[in-house]
């Protein structure tokens, strides 16, 4: 058996390697993500798994087809770069991995939503300016103090939800999914309720049709605590120009951001600092704002995870077996 795997960073080789060794599947790995101009690679292999926010269209899954894959083990959550209609068209199965470690996302979030509560951003931008004062604008609120929204109560989101709560945290959600096993963490409302009643939001739902700029203007106006908003699942889940001015006016007190609507153009990269999106630079520039790039995934248990749970999936497939991460049926 033979696998190509596209997208594949330094540190994942050796896990990539042990997991080949351990499984007798050779393995050829390619650091660039999977795309059209490369996709001819997979000639010859069983199967392919891929990492990467590139869009990857008709004409990828087309030359699959006739190289006989049926598969494509992708190695996070987020399928949304995918062609999903155009996959099963052509007989290819999407997997994902839905919970390689749903902790890592959900300990960012909080962790920058503590950094944003206790107004850390702002104090750095000060004594960056030799002030070295408080006053009330940067009086904190403690957490036990907040009711914090979750919108997309999933792996992640529930995950989310026990850290917010154990730390004494009142915990709304919306999702449209009901999870008995939440009750003890977790309260479930509408989505408008989040909006008027949350001092921290915390996004978690994927990006879909009905899901895009679901944080926008309206949204935005419906916000009553001037809350925390924190995105670490997809950046077109919010309004970048909405955001933008929300933060200018007040509407919401701060952000912290580990995905944004345009990262594919510049994420992952190393890039020149003239040459970066100019809603990027006007967000970094707010003390009140927290930029990652895309990194709330990466941890140990994480990377290793969504290795080998994404190739046990393709393993499994060729071998003619069933699994139930398929996305595409």
């Amino acid at each position: 058996m033979k696998i190509i795997c596209y997208g594949v960073i330094k540190m994942e080789e050796k896990i990539i390697e042990n997991w080949a060794q351990k499984n007798q599947v050779e393995i050829k790995i390619v650091h660039d993500d999977l795309s059209a101009d490369n996709a001819g690679l997979a000639q010859g292999f069983d199967g392919v798994s891929s990492e990467g926010n590139l869009p990857v269209g008709a004409s990828v899954y087309e030359k699959f087809k006739r190289y006989g894959i049926k598969q494509l083990s992708v190695r996070q959550v987020g399928v949304d770069n995918q062609d999903l209609a155009a996959a099963k068209k052509n007989g290819i199965k999407i997997t994902n991995v839905a919970a390689y470690s749903p902790r890592a996302i959900a300990e960012l979030g909080v962790t920058d939503a503590m950094y944003l509560l206790r107004k850390i951003g702002i104090y750095q931008d000060r004594m960056d300016h030799g002030d070295f004062t408080y006053d009330k604008s940067t009086i904190s609120t403690e957490i036990f103090n907040c009711t914090v929204g979750i919108v997309g109560a999933g792996h992640i989101g529930g995950a989310s939800a026990h850290l917010y709560s154990a730390l004494g945290a009142k915990v709304l959600a919306y999702d449209p999914v009901y999870d008995a096993s939440l009750e003890p963490y977790l309260t479930y409302t509408d989505f408008d309720t989040i909006l008027a009643k949350s001092d921290i939001i915390s996004l978690h739902t994927p990006l879909l049709a009905s899901t895009e700029n679901m944080i926008d203007k309206t949204a935005f106006d419906k916000m009553k605590k001037k809350p925390i908003l924190i995105n670490v699942a997809r950046g077109g889940l919010v309004d970048t120009q909405a955001l933008i001015a929300a933060l200018k006016n007040g509407q919401i007190s701060a952000a912290a951001l580990d995905t944004l609507a345009d990262e594919t153009d510049f994420y992952d990269k190393k890039n020149m600092l003239n040459s970066l999106p100019e809603d990027y630079k006007e967000l970094k520039a707010m003390p009140q704002v927290l930029i990652t790039p895309h990194i709330a995934f990466f941890t140990k248990l994480a990377v290793k995870n969504s290795i080998e749970i994404a190739l046990n999936d393709a393993k499994t497939i060729i071998s003619g077996g069933e699994v139930n991460s398929v996305v595409n049926l």
